[in-house]
């Protein structure tokens, strides 16, 4: 299993944007897999603690039974719009993908299921310097950092 922990260590200086960019909003939306395999798309908050990003479901939701019986997720960060006139100070959206591991029943008074991620990729897209280009930084477990500009 990849933890949150493995990308710090191994890209700590994009993993800080990236958690940044997660943590800037309460809410991101999360993509499941339904019974019949189509996608299903829902709200969610996260947490990093311990090395681990975390998530929970409550009691009956949909995406928890998905992420039961078919662990793979996409997460992806709230989105928004570049900064008029400095497109370039846009922080850019980070979404990550992987697989949910039921760690049990939620700490704390809330009820519901608990989650950590096994990470399988992460990615931030933001702009270069100039605002001029896209920039899409991504990183996989064994294969590393990887950076794409596209006009």
């Amino acid at each position: 299993m990849t933890s949150w922990n493995d990308v710090e260590e191994a890209e700590p200086q994009f993993a800080a944007r990236v958690r940044a960019i997660l943590v800037a909003r309460k809410h991101l939306t999360i993509a499941t897999l339904r019974a019949d395999g189509s996608p299903r798309i829902s709200g969610i908050e996260v947490e990093f603690a311990d090395g681990q990003l975390g998530f929970g479901s409550m009691p009956n939701a949909r995406k928890g039974a998905d992420l039961l019986r078919d662990p793979r997720f996409a997460l992806h960060s709230a989105t928004v719009d570049p900064p008029e006139g400095a497109p370039a100070q846009w922080p850019g959206e980070a979404k990550l993908a992987g697989r949910a591991r039921c760690t049990g029943a939620l700490d704390g008074p809330a009820p519901g299921l608990a989650f950590v991620a096994d990470v399988q990729e992460v990615v931030h897209t933001h702009l270069n310097e100039a605002g001029d280009r896209l920039v899409v930084e991504f990183w996989h477990p064994g294969r590393g950092l990887r950076r794409v500009e596209r006009e």
